[in-house]
């Protein structure tokens, strides 16, 4: 899925709302081929029994999936007009089977540093308005 955007520097303007990325709902088979990918075999990602006797309704999605999105979206927006120099995230709520995250981004900051242009973006994951599983900010330098 990819963003019908690119970015411009010079039409960056603090505050301003980039397109979202909305991802298909996770599922149980992504869970499972995400622990395979990562080595993270908790069973809390991928059995729900194991997930209900520590108190969890079912199997939760790996933070670091999570933050995946997000990459994934960061790279879109970038495109071929920028490059990533800074990524940070910080958890939230708690990311389940059939959630889809949407991934989003307001610009910070526009500035320009030893000649070279940069864009400093809030980002942050949701699974509904208002209940964020995943935030963070990254800076994107321009060609």
């Amino acid at each position: 899925m990819e963003l019908d955007t690119a970015l411009n520097y010079e039409s960056l303007r603090e505050g301003q709302q980039l397109e979202p990325l909305t991802k298909p709902p996770v599922t149980k088979v992504q869970l499972v081929k995400y622990a395979g990918a990562s080595g993270d075999f908790n069973p809390l990602h991928t059995d729900d029994e194991f997930a209900q006797k520590v108190g969890m309704d079912g199997v939760i999605a790996h933070g670091m999936l999570v933050m995946g999105f997000l990459g994934q979206y960061i790279m879109e927006i970038a495109g071929n007009s920028a490059e990533l120099t800074r990524f940070r995230m910080r958890f939230g709520a708690v990311t389940k089977p059939g959630d889809r995250i949407t991934c989003s981004a307001t610009v910070e900051k526009v500035f320009e540093e030893n000649n070279e242009r940069y864009v400093e973006l809030e980002l942050k994951a949701e699974k509904s308005p208002g209940e964020v599983v995943g935030s963070g900010m990254a800076v994107l330098r321009f060609h």
